[in-house]
């Protein structure tokens, strides 16, 4: 059954059932040493422990399984700078289907080793002179095959959604309830998902979403009301956020359920990366940490109250991962 149109929380309890024994159940972390720096509670949910290091394999299943079988075994086409290409290639794996991914030549050289040695096959582009979703209308057209949006899919929205769902229950469980929730944002789909589910289980909690300078499109399009367009198409170090613009599907979700849009820079997305190593002992690539790098530049008031922070991700480019502890300061 393929979800068509805006998901609902109903959705996202059924994509749970889906994922149950096939994703990772991450944990929900609390530092003392993050709470005393910053006079709150402060919660991490480590979707950098999730199959394939991202929260995308959550909503790559819960779209694959969604679609017909007979179709499903034509192939699956995706777009994607690393992340959602993982997603896609592990969970078309697991039901023995080929994928192929459109991939910019300049995505993270492990992530294209990582999204090949799961069995796919990449078709590479020019992220600055490249149409992705023309290269990848081709290959379905000559395939056959399935097109799996990274975000603009009910079926990956409700996936991602899962994680808002074990969030609340794991916060729950240790007697806490988060006045809010921050989580990294590209296009979308992840904040949707979290969206959906928290909103539903905790009305009063705000949802907020985190981008890199310069590709702050949701941010800018909360202030206009509509999908604001990002000027440039590559030129951050958070490669897994520099989607164009805000999905048509998934602002569509977001206007009405996220309170705002904080924007960090490159710098401070570093300094997060280098904090999680230092002090959580923890991997997480720079797009994974900017709703961390919020918190530790002090854009949200975390001081007395009880702030979720989702780690999306931690496939880190090597040598960005080095260039970032190895200028951490000495604890």
């Amino acid at each position: 059954m393929a979800m068509q149109g805006i998901p609902s929380f109903a959705d996202v309890e059924a994509a749970a059932a889906r994922l149950e024994g096939v994703a990772t159940k991450t944990p929900l972390i609390r530092s003392g040493s993050l709470d005393a720096l910053t006079g709150g509670t402060v919660l991490l949910k480590a979707e950098t422990l999730q199959r394939t290091g991202s929260f995308k394999f959550r909503g790559a299943y819960n779209a694959i399984a969604g679609v017909d079988p007979q179709a499903r075994a034509k192939g699956i086409v995706a777009c994607s700078s690393g992340n959602h290409a993982q997603g896609v290639a592990a969970a078309a794996a697991l039901f023995g289907v080929p994928a192929t991914i459109v991939m910019p030549e300049d995505a993270p050289r492990l992530k294209r080793e990582r999204t090949e040695a799961l069995g796919a096959k990449i078709v590479p582009y020019d992220r600055a002179t490249g149409d992705r979703d023309a290269i990848a209308a081709e290959i379905v057209e000559e395939t056959g095959g399935v097109f799996v949006a990274p975000y603009d899919n009910a079926g990956v929205i409700s996936g991602q959604g899962t994680t808002g769902l074990e969030l609340v229950r794991q916060a729950g469980e240790m007697g806490l309830t988060p006045h809010a929730v921050l989580t990294p944002c590209g296009g979308g789909g992840l904040t949707a998902g979290l969206a959906l589910s928290v909103k539903a289980l905790l009305p009063d909690a705000q949802v907020i979403t985190v981008e890199p300078e310069g590709f702050d499109d949701y941010a800018r399009s909360f202030r206009s009301g509509r999908r604001e367009h990002n000027p440039a198409k590559s030129g951050s170090v958070c490669d897994a956020l520099l989607a164009s613009q805000p999905g048509e599907l998934t602002f569509e979700v977001n206007r009405s359920r996220v309170s705002e849009g904080i924007v960090v820079s490159d710098a401070e997305a570093l300094e997060a990366v280098a904090y999680a190593w230092r002090e959580l002992k923890l991997v997480v690539e720079p797009g994974g940490a900017v709703a961390l790098a919020a918190v530790l530049s002090g854009k949200i008031d975390v001081k007395g109250r009880t702030v979720a922070v989702v780690l999306s991700g931690g496939n880190a480019d090597p040598e960005v991962y080095a260039r970032a502890v190895g200028t951490a300061p000495a604890s």
